[in-house]
């Protein structure tokens, strides 16, 4: 019988490094093994596995000025670990971990302020594209309530029209290839997962979600990017990552 050891022992002895940065590799997703993402550190797994190890993008500064600082956040990075390169700044907005695109900070304390303003009053504009499985060849609006949940510091979002709070989605068509699309999501409000539950919810699961999606062996993130943002009279754009350029449909 082959020998075997814990996947994060296995990949620090491969790449040379530490058990905790092998470890923290394995949880944010970035660790594949013949296709599919390692998803437990701990599990064993056969010792002459060979890892694929996936590189971070880093992280662009779109605009500055006094009042806004503006970055394209990279897929598997979550907002806190970007919030923590630019302490000065206080977060406006947050993505899912695996979501890249336009991610905004107020440089001072009065902006702030206005800028939690226009959220609440829905005033913000932004727009995300995303692929999916299913076809879309017409405006769709998605008008449900979500719940969110939180369990030892992780969420998860559902429909619920009695409990949830009001959250609107419009998606647009960009492109059909065989059973898959690519999308342009335009929301209102911001609840946690928004996007990934109501698309779900209407037959159209993001491809690489594995909570609320459809996963892919060719793909190791959710497919979703938040492309532009307006606030005030700034707009912002964060083009869209290789993936969404060169995605095999088939």
């Amino acid at each position: 019988m082959a020998a075997r050891d814990k996947a994060y022992k296995l990949l620090a002895m491969q790449e040379g490094i530490s058990n905790s940065k092998a470890k923290e590799l394995i949880d944010k997703g970035l660790v594949r093994v013949g296709g599919k993402k390692v998803m437990i550190a701990r599990g064993e797994i056969s010792a002459d596995t060979n890892f694929v190890v996936k590189d971070i993008a880093p992280i662009k500064v779109i605009f500055q000025d006094n009042d806004i600082l503006v970055v394209d956040k990279p897929a598997f990075l979550t907002a806190d670990e970007v919030a923590k390169k630019y302490p000065d700044a206080i977060l406006l907005n947050r993505l899912d971990k695996e979501t890249s695109g336009v991610m905004m900070f107020a440089k001072n304390e009065d902006f702030q302020k206005k800028a939690i303003k226009e959220f609440k009053q829905n005033k913000v504009y932004k727009e995300y594209v995303a692929i999916v499985e299913g076809k879309v060849i017409d405006e769709i609006e998605i008008d449900k309530p979500i719940l969110t949940t939180k369990d030892r510091g992780s969420a998860k979002s559902k429909i619920d029209a009695k409990k949830g709070k009001p959250a609107k989605s419009t998606v647009y068509p960009m492109l059909v290839e065989g059973n898959k699309s690519k999308i342009k999501i335009v929301i209102e409000s911001g609840r946690t997962h928004q996007i990934r539950v109501h698309l779900n919810s209407v037959g159209l699961p993001i491809i690489g979600d594995g909570i609320y999606g459809r996963t892919a062996s060719n793909v190791t993130r959710v497919l979703l990017h938040s492309k532009i943002t307006r606030i005030f009279d700034y707009e912002f754009e964060a083009k869209e990552p290789r993936e969404f350029k060169v995605y095999e449909f088939n």
